[in-house]
């Protein structure tokens, strides 16, 4: 199905200038104006309908960062209710939490928890909706569970009748790379059969999963998108606030999708310090001269990886950093690990949820260098950069 069957994309002229945190990078995120503030398409699928609102503390915009859920009241629409995704609506909750249902202090209007007991609107959640807006940042990896809770939102939609409207967010990962996931590895983690890195904004993914029939009974739901002026495919981009609590700024932001598989091991991605997803190590000398602590650090890391001891490996505040996914990081502790006969993959059957397969594992355990790893995955990577053309809504690398 082409997605030009199931997304109406708008476009709108303005001009918002985030600030930039990314030295790396040669040109700012300048000229670039969201999804959420196209306003005379905002209001035009929203006005008059009862809406519910998938978002997170990230969900804001304009110059003033103004939050969706208060942009959308001020403007006299009526939501009804707001579905929260890992880490919560207003505030961050850590890692794996669970998030409560309750009420939005601010406004009164009811929250429900995606992520606790249940991952998927009810048919009761939406019987008194007419539409479901989405306005996630997301930060283009498979792994980054908000893509997941969008699936589960589109499905119920799909059942309910519902339309399901994107306002969309620029990928500041903005690159196809890493292994595809492969049929046996869903996850909440890995529900779709992309990429590491899937080089898709979340309206763009939208679209692939109604058009490749990944909803159950490969129904699609009603999709509108409204579309991202002044960005395209390859420009850079800074996120406007933290996407998430460990995700604290650009840097960690650009590093998650290659220290992310981390988590599957024993080397802490700095969990419990004031700069997670930036450093790499574990406790040991012989793993680098960079030395780190991590502590409890209330709302964040209430159990991070080697608490309280000290840890030893790299610091990757500094410098460029290559675009993409890498395993230059993973290839070089897994090598010291094994000369200092320490374990690895302490939990194996996460780190190849988050992979996607366990080709990956066994590769290292074989002693395969990158560059032999990648071409393993390159067959798969240009029918799947076939698959990604149908669903582009901007202008590519």
């Amino acid at each position: 199905m082409s997605i030009r069957a199931v997304v109406t994309c708008s476009l709108a002229i303005a001009l918002y200038v985030p600030a930039s945190t990314y030295p790396h990078d040669s040109r700012p995120s300048t000229g670039v104006r969201l999804g959420v503030e196209q306003t005379n398409e905002l209001l035009r699928l929203t006005a008059g309908k009862r809406i519910a609102v998938v978002a997170n503390k990230a969900s804001i915009a304009g110059p003033d960062r103004q939050h969706i859920v208060d942009r959308l009241i001020a403007a006299g629409v009526d939501v009804r209710r707001v579905f929260a995704p890992e880490h919560g609506f207003r505030e961050w909750s850590e890692a794996g939490e669970v998030v409560q249902d309750g009420r939005d202090i601010q406004t009164g209007v009811e929250v429900v928890s995606l992520y606790g007991n249940r991952k998927k609107p009810s048919q009761t959640d939406l019987a008194d909706i007419d539409a479901v807006l989405f306005d996630v940042q997301d930060v283009g990896a498979r792994f980054y569970t908000y893509i997941s809770t969008m699936h589960y939102v589109m499905e119920a939609c799909s059942e309910g009748e519902k339309t399901f409207i994107v306002a969309d967010r620029p990928n500041p990962n903005d690159t196809v790379d890493g292994p595809i996931r492969r049929a046996g590895f869903e996850s909440f983690v890995g529900i779709h059969p992309i990429p590491l890195l899937h080089g898709l904004t979340v309206g763009e993914l939208a679209g692939m999963i109604n058009g490749e029939g990944w909803l159950a009974e490969s129904k699609p739901c009603k999709l509108e998108v409204i579309c991202i002026e002044g960005w395209s495919h390859g420009d850079p981009y800074e996120v406007v606030v933290a996407p998430s609590p460990n995700l604290p700024n650009g840097r960690a932001v650009q590093l998650y999708p290659s220290l992310c598989l981390f988590e599957g091991t024993g080397v802490s991605v700095g969990r419990g310090t004031a700069f997670p997803f930036q450093v790499a190590g574990c406790p040991g000398k012989a793993y680098g001269t960079f030395c780190f602590r991590p502590e409890v650090l209330t709302g964040f890391d209430s159990n991070p990886l080697h608490k309280g001891k000290d840890c030893y490996g790299i610091d990757l505040r500094q410098g460029e950093v290559t675009k993409g996914f890498s395993l230059r990081w993973l290839t070089y502790f897994y090598k010291i690990a094994t000369e200092q006969n320490d374990p690895f993959f302490t939990r194996p059957d996460w780190f190849d949820r988050l992979v996607g397969s366990d080709e990956l594992r066994h590769q290292l355990e074989r002693g395969c260098m990158e560059e032999e790893i990648r071409t393993s995955w390159a067959a798969e990577l240009a029918t799947y950069k076939e698959l990604r053309a149908k669903y582009l809504l901007y202008p590519t690398f």
